[in-house]
């Protein structure tokens, strides 16, 4: 069952497209895969879909209601349900607050329980984060990258949303705690039952942990389906080139590297159905 669903969104910004006519759904209990180079749309589209950025038009539906249609009082309430990770550790947090009150903040404004239920529930979200509570009073300055993702991690699930826009949350990090980070990410998919959208220009992040993945290229989807057709057997140009740049784990190995060429591309072709699933714009 489809938990969220995107229906021909557009994002313009003056004279600039950066999202145009993008379309898809994410099932509950999903991790969707949104890939492309940066300035191909995905944070926009991510933005657009949590109304922190206004949509130019377009639908999201989430559990089948109208996101853009919601009132102040009841995006206010869509707010505990439909939460963030942004992509950089070191600007999305306020160096001038404690980890405490960042952890906090979100129960603040929602009037969530008593100041001794919200710093327990604090010391828990630390905790489920993989972080010693003992760290609570600390500021930022004095975690690394992985922690302070973990910190914004737990940020977001205070409230116990039910769907997180994953936006490029590792790609700050290296690649030792990039996996940690991952690895914690399923874990608390499969324990807080949590739907992800994971936008990312990783592809080998998207093979590990994406169930189906659409992909961007200038503002509109090219190519969706499951992670595996789409890695088997990519018919679009550009995830073509996107998919011959992933290193190969034998350095010795050959491989061929396709230079896409972008006057092959027919900007006007719409996605079709090549397969069961399977869905290009060729």
């Amino acid at each position: 069952m489809a938990l969220v669903e995107v229906d021909r969104l557009v994002k313009r910004y003056a004279r600039i497209t950066a999202v145009d006519e993008v379309s898809f759904s994410i099932d509950e209990g999903e991790t969707f895969g949104l890939v492309g180079e940066s300035g191909s749309g995905k944070t926009t589209t991510g933005r657009c879909i949590l109304r922190l950025i206004k949509a130019t038009s377009g639908i999201v539906r989430f559990r089948g209601e109208n996101v853009f249609d919601f009132s102040a009082s009841r995006l206010r309430q869509m707010r505990r349900e439909m939460q963030i990770v942004f992509q950089d550790p070191y600007a999305s947090l306020n160096p001038r607050m404690r980890a405490r009150q960042i952890v906090e903040e979100p129960l603040v404004i929602h009037g969530v329980g008593k100041r001794r239920e919200r710093r327990d529930r604090v010391e828990e979200l630390f905790r489920l984060v993989g972080l010693d509570p003992a760290l609570l009073d600390r500021y930022p300055d004095a975690f690394s990258g992985g922690q302070r993702q973990r910190i914004g991690l737990a940020r977001a699930l205070a409230l116990n949303p039910s769907f997180l826009v994953l936006d490029e949350p590792v790609s700050a990090l290296d690649m030792s705690v990039q996996a940690q980070v991952v690895a914690l990410l399923l874990d608390l998919q499969t324990r807080l039952k949590l739907t992800y959208l994971f936008i990312t220009h990783d592809l080998r992040l998207v093979e590990q942990i994406c169930g189906r993945v659409a992909v961007m290229y200038l503002g509109t989807i090219v190519e969706m389906g499951t992670t595996s057709s789409i890695f088997s057997r990519p018919q679009h140009p550009y995830t073509q080139a996107l998919l011959s740049a992933i290193p190969a784990p034998d350095p010795d190995a050959r491989r061929r590297r396709i230079q896409l060429d972008a006057a092959s591309i027919d900007r006007a072709a719409p996605l079709r159905e090549i397969a069961a699933g399977h869905f290009a714009a060729v």
